[in-house]
């Protein structure tokens, strides 16, 4: 897989394609990161790739041109472009399984007050990785970058992706690790009791119940089975009891 990241500031990549993960998927051959600075696209003779909005506002605006031609030098019918805009869609976990499945990916990171709503039409998707507002596309690009990296085959063991939050609908299950025992805080007994199926229980019981707490927005999409209300219901009777 290639991917290929039109930016004003590509000195922010540095750090992350040497990462840890990244860098090994890197040295295997199983993705390419490109990094392009959008200033050598523009036809400015001091390389200027913004302009004031029309109708007025603050700031300035990505133009056109450049992000234009850059897509039209290095697209081909196996690129997958994404603006990475505070404006877009959120981007999610099935987003990631997509762009993992695709061979060549664009990310355009947005600057300044945004880019030239023109553009969309050359691209084909606008995402934001969350309800807020950054100071550009940068970080972004690597979130998604780094969501979709990871899934590819060869960058890290498969069994690690498959019981992760948002993969079955629901946030992970709470982890523990030495000591058994630390400030007065335990690890649950099922945990050391080295019985699978109980262990295999608990962990969605509590998957639920940190989804239902934490992100009630997911709890109620999440199609809940007769069995699995039942036994959401008998752990919190016996819960109750114990408490």
């Amino acid at each position: 897989m290639k991917i290929t990241i039109l930016t004003l500031f590509p000195e922010i990549f540095g750090g992350f394609e040497n990462s840890s993960v990244i860098h090994r998927a890197i040295e295997k051959g199983i993705v390419e990161i490109e990094v392009k600075q959008l200033r050598d696209y523009s036809k400015d003779k001091h390389r200027h790739v913004d302009d004031s909005p029309f109708g007025g506002g603050a700031g300035m605006i990505l133009m056109c041109q450049p992000i234009v031609d850059a897509l039209k030098e290095i697209q081909t019918e196996d690129t997958y472009s994404m603006i990475l805009s505070a404006s877009g869609r959120l981007y999610n976990q099935s987003d990631a399984h997509m762009l993992a499945r695709k061979k060549h990916v664009v990310l355009i990171c947005g600057r300044y007050e945004g880019i030239d709503a023109r553009v969309e039409k050359y691209v084909d998707d606008v995402v934001s990785v969350g309800d807020y507002v950054l100071t550009g596309g940068e970080i972004p690009a690597m979130i998604v970058a780094d969501s979709l990296i990871r899934l590819l085959e060869g960058v890290i063991k498969e069994e690690s992706t498959q019981e992760e939050s948002y993969e079955d609908g629901l946030l992970e299950y709470p982890q523990y690790t030495q000591p058994a025992s630390f400030e007065g805080q335990d690890v649950p007994e099922v945990l050391l009791s080295g019985h699978h199926a109980n262990i295999k229980e608990y962990r969605h019981i509590q998957a639920l119940l940190r989804t239902k707490e934490k992100r009630p927005d997911l709890f109620e999409k999440y199609p809940l089975s007769e069995e699995e209300k039942k036994q959401l219901d008998s752990y919190l009777k016996n819960n109750e009891s114990e408490s």
